[in-house]
This record gives C-alpha cells, structure tokens and sequence, in this order.
C-alpha cells in the first residue's frame, strides 16, 4: 500500500479576513486545527502545508506539520484552482523522494474535524476501485429543488426548471430528493488519476457524508466557531490534548 499525504493549502493573500489561516480560534491558530487533526489520523503518512509565506511555513512547523516548499506567487492568488497547488506539491515530491499514491486535500477554512472521520474517508476511497476522487458533503438544510433563480424574463423561476410556476416549491422539504454541498471537511485524490487525466476529481467522484461544517469566511464566522467551541470543548480537547 502507497503513502497517503495530508495536503493543506495555506495561502497569505486572504481579503475578507486577513491573515485568516493563522487568526487565532480557540487559542490556536486556524490552520492547527487541520495539522492536528491530519497528525491525529492514523492513516496519514505525512503532513503537509502548502504556503507561500515563510511565517506559515514556520508556524506549521510548530504545530508538527511539513512545510518543504514554498508555493510561488503565481499559484497563490485567489482565484488560482486547487489543481495548480496539488500539482505543484506532487511535483516538489516526485522530485525528492516521490510521489504518495493518495492526498488527502484538507482545507484550512474548516476547522472543525474528527480524526476518525479522516482516516473513513481514506478506507472509503480505497475500497471504492471505480472512484475518480472523494469528496465530503454534508445535507444542505433546504433542499437545491426549493430554491430559485432570476429568468431571462426578470420573474423567479425554480432552479433546473424551465417553468416558472412556484407554488410547487411550496410542498413540504421532504417531498424534494436530499441535496448536498461540499464542506472542505476532507477529499481525497488520486496521484495516478491526477496525472493521467489533467484533473483533481474527474467524472466519479464518491461522496463521503459528513455532519455538517462550518467554515471560516468571515469574522462573523470566527465569533460563531468560538461559541460552537464553548458549547462543544471536545472539539479542541479531542486534538489538541
């Protein structure tokens, strides 16, 4: 069985927030509650942190994480895909010492982790022969077939449909087919499938669901995981002690 790496993308540029990756939460930078949760999962071979900052890349460090590399400028904006990062990260690998066959793509902006629930999604993609890539989700609260978009006419019309008739938006949620969205909480790649196709998660994708995520975009957010946190202790205890 191939290595499996934890990969978190932490760039410095962030405009909502500034220097969200590394603002504190619960006493601990953000990005340390992804680190210890990947060095908590007993299926991670290796953690890494994909930065462009020197203070990141050592900040990482302390928290027991590899940062090997610095990202360049050019891969760090923020409207760079995360295909160019996981490339660049593999490339830097094949040449010192060679690639992992699995990276596990661990976004920083959600926090809130169980290291079991990682090491699920390992087994899951590895049991999974026909799967492209893993992705995790969890239930949206509202069903995608209850929401709406803006017609060509200017009217509201259901989203997917092409009538713009609403009152059966109106029936009861679970009259409408579970609707998913993606959560950061953890995906995981294929090296091989990267590499022959020119993409991260391809046609077949396994959904991995999760319970539901909060992410980190604004300030507001930050305040709300510091409550969550003081209701809920063993979010941190259960990583950080």
């Amino acid at each position: 069985m191939g290595q499996t790496i934890a990969l978190i993308p932490a760039r410095s540029g962030s405009k909502g927030v500034p220097h969200k990756n590394v603002r504190l939460l619960g006493g601990h930078p953000l990005i340390a509650w992804s680190i210890m949760a990947c060095r908590k999962a007993g299926l991670v071979d290796r953690v890494i942190v994909s930065t462009d900052s020197t203070e990141y890349a050592q900040l990482a460090i302390g928290y027991g994480a590899e940062a090997p590399f610095l990202r360049p400028a050019e891969l760090s904006g923020d409207r760079s895909p995360d295909f160019d990062f996981v490339v660049h990260a593999l490339d830097w690998l094949a040449a010192h010492g060679g690639e992992p066959d699995l990276v596990v793509h661990i976004r920083p902006t959600t926090p809130f982790r169980n290291p079991v629930l990682i090491d699920a999604a390992i087994r899951a993609f590895r049991n999974a022969s026909q799967a492209t890539a893993l992705r995790s989700v969890h239930e949206m609260s509202e069903s995608a077939y209850k929401t709406f978009e803006v017609a060509p006419g200017g009217q509201l019309k259901r989203l997917g449909s092409e009538s713009t008739a609403l009152d059966a938006a109106n029936n009861a949620r679970q009259q409408f087919p579970a609707t998913y969205i993606a959560n950061g909480y953890v995906d995981v790649l294929s090296t091989r499938f990267i590499r022959s196709h020119g993409l991260i998660h391809g046609d077949w994708v396994l959904p991995f669901i999760t319970p539901t995520a909060p992410e980190v975009d604004t300030l507001d957010d930050f305040g709300f995981l510091e409550h969550q946190l003081a209701l809920s202790p063993e979010l941190a205890t259960q990583l950080f002690d």
